[in-house]
C-alpha cells in the first residue's frame, strides 16, 4: 500500500516536472545552455521511478519503497510548504 502511495506521488511530481519542462521549451527558458541540467533531472526522474517498479516487481518492496522515498520526501515537503503559504498567507517583508 505504501509503495503505490509514493509511486503515485512520485508519479505525480514527474508529471510536473515534465510540465515545466515542455513550458519551458515553448518560452525559450530551457535552451542549450541548460539543457544538460534538464536531462539530468528528467533522468533522476526515470531512475527513481523506474528502479522502483522493477524493484517492486521483482519482490523487494522495502528497497523500492527507500528509492521511492528519495523523490517523495522533498516532494511532500515542497507541497506543505505551498499549502502552508496559501492558507497562512505570510508578510514576507
Amino acid at each position: 500500500m505504501l509503495f503505490k502511495i509514493l509511486f503515485g506521488i512520485d508519479a505525480l511530481t514527474a508529471v510536473v516536472v515534465v510540465g515545466f519542462f515542455f513550458i519551458g521549451l515553448t518560452d525559450g527558458s530551457v535552451s542549450s545552455f541548460n539543457m544538460g541540467l534538464w536531462m539530468a533531472i528528467l533522468a533522476g526522474m526515470v531512475v527513481i521511478l523506474g528502479g522502483g517498479y522493477a524493484l517492486h516487481a521483482t519482490g523487494r518492496t522495502r528497497l523500492a519503497t527507500l528509492v521511492l522515498l528519495v523523490l517523495a520526501v522533498p516532494a511532500l515537503l515542497y507541497g506543505l510548504f505551498i499549502l502552508l503559504v496559501v492558507v497562512l498567507n505570510p508578510r514576507w517583508n
